[in-house]
Parts: C-alpha cells; sequence; structure tokens
C-alpha cells in the first residue's frame, strides 16, 4: 500500500479546507498553533551565549506532538503548510525540529489563499523553511522577554505587585497617557458662526456661512462682536458676488491591508481589532458552503501589501462589467502603493472568489463573519472600480462688507461610490449640501440668520480605530500585533474604555510615568520605530538578529540595573478624607492599590478595616464619581436615595450609609421585555458596560446596547438601542427581525 504525504498545519479548520483540497493521497493534520514556547517560570534565554533560546513544549501540547510525531514516521513525505508569515515560519521550524527523523524529506509549504489553484501551486513548488523569517520571530520573541521579564520586577517594587510591561505595549501606552495630558491642559475658546439661510429663485432653500469681513477672514471670539454683525446686516442686500466651479475625480481607497482592516471594522462594525482578527481567520481557513464543503472566502489577513494578483483584477473588471456596466470598469486596472517596508509577496485582503457576493453566502455565514466578508468584499470591488466624477461649487455671497459662502457638491458620475465610501476619524467633518440654480449678481432671499456659539474642543481620546491608525503612522509595533496590544494595555488595568474611547487609569499613567523616567530611550516612539525597522531587516536577512539583540540589551540592562538599586516606592500618598472609621474611629484616608483607589484606616496595619471608595472623592477605579441625590426616598429609614458606582456598575443606596444599608438597582427608565422588571446599567467582571434586567437571576435579559425609552415605530417594540457612532450614534430596533433604525437626535451639550 503506497504512503500518504503528512501535511501539517496550525488548526483544525484549515486543516479540514485544505484536506478536501488535496484530496486522498494526504493526510493533513493541525498543531493547533505553536508547539513550543520559551518556558514560563524562567528566564528561557542564555544572554552569554548568543541569547539562545530555550525552547519547551507548551503544557498540554505533548499528545499533539505525538501524534505528528507518529503520523511523520508513517509518511511518505512531510509537508509544513502554516501561516505564510514570521509567527508561521516558527511553528513550522519547530514542529520540524520535532519530528525530523532520518532522510525523510521535510518541505515549507505557503500560500495566501486556501483556493483549490493557489494550494497545488504551492504543493507542486515546494520550498524549504526560510530561517530569516525565523530569526526575525525570535528576534521579537526574545526581545519582548527580556523586556518583560525585567521591568516586572522593577514594577513591584517600585509600584505595586504583580504588575507587569511590555515593549511595545508600554509606548502603545504611552501614547493613550500623552492623548489625556492634551486633554487635561487643553484651553477651551470661544467662537461665534452666522449662518444664514437664502432662498433663490428655484428651490431648494441653501445654508451660507460667514465667510468673510471686508477682506479678512472672518474671526468672531463674543457675543458682542457677533451682535455687531448682525446689526450691521440689518437692511443688506444678499447678491450673488461670485460662482466657482471645479470638477473632481475621486479615487477609490485601496483595497485593505491588516490595519485599514482593522480601523474600518472598528468604525463601520464597531468590532475590536481582537475580534475583526479572529472573524478574519475563521474566513480565511474556510468556512463550509454546503455541498461545496470548506472553502477559504478570503486572501491571509495579515499583510501590509495593496498589491492584487492580476487573475483578481480581470475577474473583478469582469464582474464590475456584468454587473454595474462598462463605464465602472477603468480603461487600465487600478494599481495602488504599499509603504516601503511592505511585503510584496503577499496580496491585501480581498475576497478569493469575486463572484462569491455577501447575499450568495448568507445563508452559511454567522451575522459577524457576514458583516465583515462584506466590508472587505465591497471594499475590494470598490477599489478595482472607475473614478467618481463630481461637480464642486462654491458661491460667494456679499452683504455690505460681509462675504457669506456656501458650497454644494453634484456627483456627475459615482463610480466606486455606488458600492462603497470609506469611513473617517474627523468628527468635524460636514457634507456639503444641495444647491439650486445660481447666477451672478442674482438677488437673494433672506429667510433666516442664526448667530451660534462654539467652544474648541480638545483632541478626543483614542478609538480602536484612531489608536490603531497612530500605531501604524508612528512605525510602533505591526499590523499583525496590533490586536495584542490593545488587548493587553486592557487587560493589565492600564487603560480602560469610556464610550467606547481609550482613557488611561491611575495605575497606567502612573506606570508610564515610571517608564518614562527611568526608561526614556524605550518609551521613545521614535526608537522603538527603529527597533521594528531593525526586526523587518533581519528579515530580508540584512542583519542578524543576535547582534541587534546585543545593541539593545546592552545599555537597557545598565539602565535596569541603576534603576533598580534606587530605594523607596512610587506611589501616591495617602488623601486625608472627613470619614471616621467604624471600628476604631480613626480617621478614613483613601488609598491607593493596583485595582485602584479604596478607603482605609489611616492606623493600618493595627486596624484593617477597609472598604470600596463610592463618594465625590473616587470610584473604585479612582475616578471621579459623584453621588446624585434622586427624589426617591428609602423605604426603611426615609433618607434620600442617591445614585453610586460600584464595580459592577451604578446602583441606589440610602444616603444614611453606613447606619441603613439598603440598596438596588438604578432604573434606566426602560422596561424589561421579558417580564415587565426595570432594566439597569451594570458592568461585566471586565469592566464592560451592559444592561440587564433587574430581576436576574430569575430573568437573564441582557444587551451591550442601552435600551432608548421610546417605542419602535416599525413594529411597536417596547425600546429601541442605542448604538454609539462618532456624530452622536443612531437608535435601531432591539427586534432582530424588524431592522428599523433612525438617526439619534442629541442634545448639544451630550458631549461637551
Amino acid at each position: 500500500m503506497e504512503k500518504k504525504s503528512l501535511v501539517i498545519v496550525e488548526s483544525p479548520a484549515k486543516a479540514k479546507t485544505i484536506n478536501k483540497i488535496l484530496g486522498k493521497n494526504f493526510t493533513v493534520k493541525a498543531s493547533v498553533g505553536h508547539i513550543k514556547n520559551l518556558p514560563d517560570k524562567t528566564l528561557g534565554i542564555d544572554i552569554e551565549n548568543g541569547f539562545t533560546p530555550e525552547y519547551v513544549l507548551i503544557k498540554g501540547k505533548e499528545k499533539v506532538v505525538s501524534e505528528l510525531k507518529s503520523a511523520a514516521r508513517a509518511a511518505q513525505d512531510v509537508y509544513l503548510a502554516p501561516d505564510p508569515d514570521r509567527e508561521g515560519e516558527a511553528i513550522a521550524w519547530h514542529i520540524a525540529s520535532e519530528i525530523k527523523s532520518g532522510k525523510k524529506s521535510i518541505y515549507r509549504v505557503t500560500f495566501n489563499e486556501i483556493t483549490k489553484k493557489a494550494v497545488l501551486e504551492a504543493f507542486e513548488n515546494p520550498g524549504k523553511i526560510n530561517m530569516a523569517l525565523v530569526d526575525a520571530q525570535q528576534a521579537r520573541r526574545v526581545l519582548d522577554r527580556l523586556v518583560g521579564y525585567s521591568l516586572s520586577p522593577l514594577l513591584w517594587k517600585k509600584v505595586a505587585r504583580g504588575l507587569s510591561a511590555g515593549r511595545v505595549q508600554s509606548v502603545a501606552l504611552r501614547l493613550v497617557v500623552e492623548r489625556e495630558n492634551e486633554i487635561n491642559a487643553f484651553k477651551s475658546e470661544e467662537y461665534w458662526h452666522i449662518t444664514i439661510e437664502l432662498e433663490g429663485s428655484a428651490p431648494p432653500v441653501f445654508s451660507a456661512k460667514l465667510l468673510k469681513i471686508g477682506k479678512d477672514k472672518a474671526k468672531l471670539t463674543n457675543e458682542a462682536q457677533a451682535k455687531a454683525v448682525l446689526e450691521a446686516l440689518e437692511g443688506c442686500a444678499y447678491v450673488i458676488d461670485n460662482i466657482e466651479k471645479k470638477n473632481k475625480r475621486r479615487a477609490a481607497a485601496p483595497p485593505f491591508i491588516t490595519s485599514t482592516l482593522q480601523q474600518e471594522a472598528a468604525r463601520k462594525l464597531r468590532f475590536t481589532t481582537k475580534k475583526t482578527m479572529s472573524v478574519a481567520q475563521k474566513l480565511y481557513e474556510g468556512i463550509e458552503l454546503g455541498e461545496q464543503g470548506a472553502i477559504g472566502l478570503i486572501t491571509y489577513m495579515r499583510t501590509d501589501s495593496v498589491r492584487v494578483a492580476n487573475e483578481a483584477q480581470v475577474e473583478a473588471g469582469d464582474f464590475i462589467e456584468k454587473q454595474y456596466g462598462k463605464d465602472y470598469v477603468p480603461k487600465k486596472p487600478n494599481v495602488y502603493k504599499s509603504k516601503g517596508s511592505a511585503q510584496e509577496g503577499h496580496e491585501a485582503v480581498r475576497p478569493t472568489y469575486v463572484t462569491r457576493t455577501p447575499e450568495s453566502l448568507k445563508s452559511f455565514l454567522t451575522p459577524d463573519q457576514l458583516k465583515l466578508y462584506t466590508l472587505i468584499w465591497k471594499r475590494f470591488v470598490a477599489s478595482q472600480m472607475s473614478p467618481a466624477e463630481l461637480e464642486v461649487t462654491s458661491v460667494d455671497i456679499k452683504a455690505g462688507d460681509y462675504i457669506f459662502r456656501a458650497s454644494g457638491t453634484v456627483v456627475k458620475f459615482p463610480g466606486y461610490m455606488t458600492l462603497y465610501m470609506e469611513s473617517t476619524d474627523d468628527q468635524d467633518e460636514k457634507e456639503e449640501g444641495i444647491l439650486p440654480p445660481l447666477t451672478v449678481g442674482e438677488i437673494l432671499k433672506l429667510l433666516k440668520i442664526t448667530p451660534s456659539q462654539h467652544f474648541t474642543q480638545p483632541p478626543p481620546r483614542y478609538t480602536e480605530a484612531s489608536l490603531v491608525k497612530e500605531l501604524d503612522a508612528k512605525g510602533i509595533g505591526r499590523p499583525s500585533t496590533y490586536a495584542y496590544i490593545l488587548s493587553t494595555i486592557q487587560e493589565r488595568k492600564y487603560v480602560e474604555k469610556i464610550e467606547n474611547k481609550f482613557k488611561p487609569t491611575e495605575l497606567g499613567i502612573l506606570v508610564c510615568n515610571l517608564l518614562i523616567e527611568k526608561f526614556p530611550d524605550l518609551m521613545d516612539i521614535g526608537f522603538t520605530a527603529k527597533m521594528e525597522d531593525k526586526l523587518d531587516s533581519i528579515e530580508l536577512g540584512k542583519n542578524k538578529w543576535t547582534e541587534v539583540l546585543q545593541d539593545f540589551y546592552v545599555p537597557f540592562d545598565q539602565t535596569l540595573n541603576n534603576v533598580l538599586k534606587e530605594k523607596g516606592k512610587l506611589k501616591p500618598a495617602d488623601e486625608p478624607t472627613d470619614e471616621t472609621c467604624e471600628k476604631c474611629g480613626s480617621p478614613m484616608v483613601i488609598k491607593w492599590s493596583r485595582y485602584g483607589k479604596f478607603l482605609s484606616c489611616s492606623m493600618y496595619p493595627n486596624c484593617k478595616h477597609a472598604k470600596p471608595l463610592n463618594n465625590d472623592k473616587g470610584g473604585m477605579n479612582g475616578n471621579s464619581v459623584p453621588q446624585q441625590e434622586t427624589d426617591e426616598k428609602c423605604p426603611n429609614c426615609g433618607s434620600p436615595m442617591v445614585i453610586k458606582s460600584g464595580r459592577f456598575g451604578r446602583f441606589m443606596a440610602c444616603s444614611a450609609y453606613p447606619k441603613c444599608k439598603t440598596a438596588k438597582s438604578f432604573s434606566i427608565g426602560v422596561k424589561c421585555p421579558k417580564d415587565g422588571g426595570d432594566i439597569s446599567q451594570k458592568r461585566s467582571k471586565k469592566g464592560r458596560i451592559f444592561y440587564g434586567c433587574c430581576n436576574y437571576p430569575s430573568c437573564d435579559f441582557v444587551t451591550w446596547q442601552k435600551p432608548y425609552p421610546k417605542p419602535c415605530p416599525k413594529c411597536n417594540a417596547p425600546f429601541l438601542l442605542e448604538k454609539q457612532t462618532k456624530d452622536g450614534g443612531f437608535l435601531v430596533c432591539n427586534n432582530k427581525d424588524c431592522g428599523y433604525e433612525e438617526a439619534k437626535v442629541t442634545d448639544s451639550n451630550e458631549n461637551v
């Protein structure tokens, strides 16, 4: 009986898809990720001997490795087919080190998409393990271990036990902390706009904004100046002074790379980077499509190249012509330029077959898979379409010494915009309106004049999308690491999310400031970016990985030793309060721990009484959480009930606490659709806000979106759900089968 060849991949899902393609002459097994790593409880690096890493089998992988060895012994040939990147190459290398025996051939195969054509071509042209890729992965792994393993004892000594720090994550934390510093230091300035509503000889009515006073740009800084303009405009005629029209061509955005996919999925789908990569991995490895079996639906999702294979461009062009018409296909295929450091061996993230439309796959994909596939599919198809042709019109209206400007855009040919428009992080972006037919010299009718007061706003906190964009722009980490970076700084409690935006915790600020003070090079953004370039150079064979590590470690180790010799801890001083200890009568003080602030007896350790901090001097996380008095009275003692914030969300408690310990859930004014109980805001163990019925556990109703007290006008569901966007958000029906949504009307002061 002829022996079969063995193929080893990382995941069972990928194994299933590839097994279907290769057929009966191959056995496909999965390593289920890495099989080896550095040890958990020791450094695992021989610094004196060229930073030699000590790799050990990951706990629990013994059975997997034993099965792989047995399968390899029985196989004719062995093909290692983990993902086509540094991590995949390292996995292949570790597997090879375990299964190699005798003269048996061990091949390395890579493919950027799991399609029949790509996989068969890879197996027809197998190669060897790329040790430059392995060295680049080893360099990053060893570098991060040296930093993390060295900094943790420092943080334990100087701040609190149990803390840890990472090389790249700490710099990402610095970005969040520095943005918060900018926000705190920002001084708001007043300014005024004057907007007029006008009517021409034909509809529609349109608006214009004050642009110039005389020859100078209009700048109104207070109400008195705005009133002076209104008085000067009384009785003025509004005459069209100038009309300027420009034709513009707007090209589509390039197909996705890892970082732009993460950004757009965060903006459009509200996916975290971690979720985006998890869902994309499944789409890449293969989805069961009924009788067709498991099929890989997208190309490899860890890429920094916007290159598209010629055959994919041809297929897209044919599809676009059939679907939208010949005018929507560019005369020459659109070609996009990647960044200088991009690996052109990879392609952009695209559908493996453009003819597999999202609609055709709807019944096979989960809702999240369908959303992400639709995003990838639309972005790719749009990237292969003709540019949009726009006519941009600017109209200047003269009224005495004042010039107002109105702008409008007419879409002459929609091109790619028919299918897809890229999102933006710019909160101030305004859509231009539609203008009526107008002529120079035409006198317009003033319908309304409106002065409006505004204040300059501080820079916004980072969202998942904007932080990924900043990391990418500054060269901190690589797109394949962004999901891990963002997850890590949250898991370590260095940052928290407030309204989907990153805010540093007091712990995060403390750790960040300490590291900046003691390790300025390590925390320097430019230094970190240069280190990423050096890791890339190892991959290209331009640098030896041990030399790169040596250049980094010698000064780092010297700095570390100097800092460890310094005495004293870095902690905020205890804050006095007006409260007295319930046990011994001594004053209570606000102390600090790695979990945030808390109330403690000032006589500690003689008196160890302590309790959570829920007053106006700070919450459990050190944030300001004022008590809000309500009109409701305590049912037990008659004292006013107040709103407090605790570890698991907001609740109502008696203001006479601790004498009266009455407490109950805080209702947001919406009734549970299951049992009619009050819905309240709660917080999960990981700190994420959600909403659930007050009658839990007898009622299990929960939702991540905040219920809005308005019945659905389409299906009469008892309430809508809030979904946040950069423009304030929108409302959707709680009934998933309904599909109703509407813009949320936001109070002007709501987000101030």
